[in-house]
């Protein structure tokens, strides 16, 4: 074989693997795009949409998130959207719950206020992400240093923020152990009515809603409390998934 046919050969093959990649990279990039669909959505469980949320945290702390095309997402949903998940979460500008759990448009139901209550209409909008609209698994997410925690512990005092706190009040006072003082100044007990406060959202919940309480008895959902650090990105979750046999 000649050298000219030693370079045309060169010449093809690298023709043919940069055409391979990027075909490659495109077929990669439409899947990142790919919001979820009515079918995606009801081969879901409870179990793998947690397995997904967790999955998806550990990409956001290890920067490994999936490059997402947004715009074509917006696209997409725009007749229809198939969540697989809701998260109650406080409105701290620090846990944006799409982005620590690494999804895209269309992917989560987000109910935000300031230490992440619930309230009727809060349950109203989970009744409507679940029943209604097919979200699989539902999240009470608490979060480390929370300002809303903070206030309640220390009895804080201003316009409507007053009414706001006083739901956290439950958690403050259900807190037991030798926590001194029991103020905003002791990190433990901050950290401990945080905590408690996410297992009393949990439970009512599941008393106050009737809907959510039998779509979680008959395994159709999932409930699940969790804490996220706002110093590491990183989200615990609680050992038990809340759901029917």
């Amino acid at each position: 074989m000649n050298k000219q046919s030693l370079i045309s050969l060169y010449v093809l093959a690298m023709t043919v693997a940069l055409t391979g990649l990027a075909v490659s990279a495109a077929v990669d990039a439409d899947t990142a795009s790919a919001a979820l669909t009515r079918e995606a959505q009801a081969a879901i469980t409870p179990a793998r949409a947690l397995k997904m949320l967790k999955e998806g945290n550990e990409r956001f702390v290890t920067g490994d998130s999936v490059k997402r095309d947004f715009l074509a997402q917006v696209r997409q949903t725009s007749k229809g959207q198939f969540p697989f998940a809701a998260v109650v979460s406080c409105l701290d500008s620090r846990i944006p719950p799409a982005i620590v759990f690494d999804q895209g448009i269309g992917d989560l139901f987000v109910a935000r206020v300031a230490g992440n209550f619930v309230n009727d209409d809060i349950l109203g909008s989970l009744e409507f992400a679940t029943r209604l609209s097919g979200a699989r698994l539902v999240v009470v997410m608490g979060h480390t240093e929370c300002g809303a925690i903070k206030g309640a512990c220390d009895g804080a005092q201003l316009g409507l923020l007053t009414a706001t706190l006083a739901s956290i009040n439950p958690a403050v006072k259900a807190v037991q152990g030798d926590y001194t003082p029991r103020t905003s100044k002791n990190a433990g007990f901050v950290q401990a009515v945080a905590e408690m406060n996410v297992q009393l959202t949990m439970q009512m919940l599941y008393d106050r809603s009737v809907v959510l309480r039998e779509m979680i008895d008959r395994g159709e959902i999932g409930l699940v409390g969790a804490m996220y650090d706002v110093s590491s990105g990183k989200v615990t979750f609680a050992d038990r998934l809340l759901h029917g046999q």
